[in-house]
Order: C-alpha cells, then sequence, then structure tokens
C-alpha cells in the first residue's frame, strides 16, 4: 500500500484515464476524491472503489464546484496530498468552423478547470509544505496540427501555466507534474473506445500505471515531465 492514508483530488474520473487512475490509486492505499459531470458514472467508480473512493459531481469550470470537491476532501480525510487535473476534452475543426461557444467550452473545461482545481487546493498544500500537483495534458501540448488549433491551444496553456506554477509552488515543497500522452483507446476519440483502429494505442491502464510511478518517487526526486506514446505512433 504505496499511498496508503495519502488523499488524492482527480478531475475528469468517470471514464478513461482518470478512472483507471483513481482505481489504481484506491488500490495502492490511497484515499481517493474523485469529481466530473456524470454522476451515475460517477456513483458507479465510489461503488466499485470499494470504499476508498469518495465522489463528488462536479464542473471543473465552476469554482463553487471546486471549492466543494476540496472542502469534501478536507471534511472527509482531513487533508489533500495530492491533486490530478485530468479532466479535458476537444473540439476538432478548422479554424473558421469553430464556434465561440466551442472554443469557450474547451478553453472553460482545459485551461480554466485545471486553475481553478489547482487555486482551491494550493493553500492546504503550502500550509502543509508539501504535496503534488499533476495535470495531464497531452503531446500537442509540444507540437501542433491541422484541425487541432482549439484542442492544441488549449494544452499549449496548460504547458505554460504548469512552468510557471513549478516556479511558485517549489520552495512550498509542492511538486508539479506534466503527463504527456500520445493516442489512447478511451471514449475521447469519435469512434470511441474499444474500435478496430485503435487496438494499438495506449490503455488507459497504461496511463494509470505512468501515474503511480510519478507519484511514488521518493520525496527528493520530482519528475517534471513525463511523455509517453504507444510504439506504433511517430513523434
Amino acid at each position: 500500500m504505496i499511498l496508503d492514508k495519502k488523499t488524492i483530488i482527480i478531475s475528469g474520473a468517470s471514464r478513461g484515464i482518470g478512472r483507471a487512475t483513481a482505481l489504481l490509486l484506491a488500490q495502492n492505499g490511497a484515499n481517493v476524491l474523485a469529481t466530473a459531470r456524470n454522476a451515475e458514472e460517477l456513483s458507479a467508480l465510489e461503488t466499485e472503489g470499494r470504499g476508498k473512493i469518495v465522489v463528488v459531481p462536479g464542473d471543473v469550470a465552476s469554482e463553487t464546484d471546486m471549492a466543494l470537491v476540496v472542502k469534501t476532501a478536507l471534511d472527509r480525510f482531513g487533508t489533500i496530498d495530492i491533486v490530478i487535473n485530468n479532466a479535458g476534452y476537444g473540439v476538432f475543426k478548422n479554424v473558421d468552423d469553430i464556434s465561440v461557444d466551442e472554443w469557450d467550452s474547451v478553453m472553460a473545461t482545459n485551461v480554466k478547470g485545471t486553475f481553478l482545481l489547482t487555486k482551491a487546493a494550493l493553500p492546504t498544500l503550502k500550509a502543509k509544505g508539501s504535496g503534488h500537483i499533476v495535470v495531464v495534458a497531452s503531446d500537442v501540448a509540444k507540437r501542433t496540427f491541422a484541425g487541432g488549433s482549439l484542442y492544441t491551444a488549449s494544452k499549449y496553456a496548460q504547458e505554460a501555466f504548469m512552468g510557471a506554477l513549478r516556479k511558485e509552488v517549489r520552495p512550498f515543497g509542492i511538486k508539479v507534474s506534466g503527463v504527456y500522452s500520445g493516442l489512447v483507446d478511451s471514449h475521447f476519440h469519435a469512434k470511441g473506445h474499444g474500435h478496430e483502429t485503435s487496438k494499438n494505442y495506449l490503455q488507459s491502464e497504461d496511463m494509470a500505471e505512468s501515474m503511480l510511478f510519478i507519484l511514488t518517487r521518493p520525496a527528493h526526486v520530482v519528475i517534471d515531465e513525463f511523455m509517453v506514446h504507444p510504439l506504433t505512433q511517430e513523434y
């Protein structure tokens, strides 16, 4: 139980990488506070967590919701040790086909959501003089592609946010890690999880194992950036 008594908040936990990570961390002894917008899927996750996962439905783009998530973690477990900003989604269109509403929605989830959950948890982490903030970004925080202007812009913004945050919180003993995944077989893709075209992609469980590795390094070690791809994907 290498994460015994650690309290971890994870967003976007109802499916995919977030769900797999919540389950793996709970299996390794952590107390997990899982949040996402889909209350029904969260409830199923809580059941599978067998008492180690507490769920709070909420929207990462809502300051009120993220304040409630942090309050619930503190009320239930007494502290916060790790925050995993995993919530995110994409819209993939040429620039002139992207609506203003689509732009605002993706930025609200991917960028504002990362900011709001991190901000809500920071006072607790600073006060205890330790902690770990993880942002699940994407390899497209490092590259661009046609039709990806909105999604890549949101991921580049996350990258810049992490870079500045890392410098701000290191004096408080807080680690910041960016996780950059390549193609993952999940509901994120238009053809859905388990489609024939994605059989050689990373699995959500692969990303969960990556997260477990990052979070269980010795206290003096921080993995600033962790890039992972399926062998079949060029980078």
